[in-house]
């Protein structure tokens, strides 16, 4: 716990270095240029850009239609402005008839940056920057909303979206992985998913082969449970440009021929049990292929090596899914 609570504090101690040059780095220069920004602010630590992930939007503020700002803040004015009014809906539609308000989205996406650490494969720093622009969404009370829902996200009748701001780098957070699932660690007696993955990376060849934070990064969630009790939560993701490669191999292949396809699989993807992971983490691999790897191996067509044959048996034993 103790090296948790150093670790973290440690992280808030680059934070201020990280946000003075992610704002000194133009969006147009690309990640290449934001690694070399923080290679200059933190010398100690040679991050690289492991992913990006976008198509994700943020709820922005307010703006008139000539661009002034109104609030920076689209859900606390309309709460406030409902709260004054007693929950009115209808109210504050009449309040606001004769004004043309606009509300604003920030869309982006986040690249995720890492930097080994340790001996471990959890032994690794992530940093997380994201790629803001705010842009003007739709029309506030055009669609003669409801509900807030539908007053400050509507589904449909959305304008076309025009940009607030110039594209910038925002700093999100950095955090040592390893050290974050210790804390998943201490909130339940049994390992959760993510842990058991990576003790099952460490154990095959893929773990041989190459370092966890190579293929993959780790999305991090922390909230509070109903009795304000913190809740931590990790997800693996696939560092991969695009799709998994398709698994060419039908239900019911084995022998010779689902050799090839796992072959294949991991040459696609670029290290050895590739296609375990996939199964787990993408679902790219169907689970008949478990089944299917340790039924081939009882009947003498070894094609795996015996690390690697155990920690199959043990999931199709124990399976665990993320």
């Amino acid at each position: 716990m103790k090296e948790n609570q150093a670790w973290s504090e440690y992280c808030k101690s680059l934070a201020p270095a990280i946000v003075e040059a992610s704002a000194k780095v133009p969006v147009s220069g690309g990640p290449g240029a934001l690694i070399k920004a923080l290679g200059q602010a933190l010398p100690d630590w040679k991050f690289r850009h492991a992913m990006s992930r976008g198509g994700w939007y943020r709820l922005g503020g307010i703006v008139s239609a000539d661009g002034k700002r109104i609030s920076d803040n689209l859900e606390r004015w309309v709460e406030s402005n409902l709260d004054e009014r007693d929950g009115d809906m209808a109210h504050l539609i009449d309040d606001f008839a004769g004004q043309t308000l606009y509300a604003t989205r920030l869309v982006g996406q986040t690249h995720y940056l890492v930097s080994h650490c340790g001996e471990g494969h959890a032994d690794f720093l992530q940093l997380e920057i994201e790629d803001l622009q705010e842009i003007r969404a739709h029309q506030l009370f055009a669609n003669d909303p409801s509900t807030i829902e539908d007053l400050i996200d509507p589904r449909t009748g959305n304008e076309q979206p025009l940009p607030v701001s110039l594209p910038h780098y925002a700093f999100r957070r950095v955090q040592h992985i390893g050290s974050f699932l210790q804390r998943i660690r201490a909130q339940r007696p049994e390992p959760a998913p993510i842990h058991r993955m990576m003790d099952d990376w460490s154990a095959s060849s893929a773990g041989a082969n190459s370092t966890f934070s190579n293929h993959w990064v780790v999305a991090t969630r922390e909230h509070l449970d109903r009795y304000h009790q913190p809740v931590f939560r990790a997800q693996p993701i696939a560092t991969l440009a695009g799709t998994p490669p398709e698994f060419d191999a039908a239900p019911g292949t084995s022998g010779l021929a689902l050799n090839e396809a796992l072959t294949h699989f991991d040459r696609e993807i670029g290290y050895p049990m590739a296609w375990y992971f996939h199964m787990l983490g993408t679902k790219a691999v169907p689970h008949w292929v478990a089944q299917v790897v340790i039924e081939d191996t009882i009947a003498g067509f070894a094609y795996l090596p015996q690390r690697d044959v155990e920690i199959v048996r043990n999931w199709l034993h124990r399976p665990y899914a993320l």
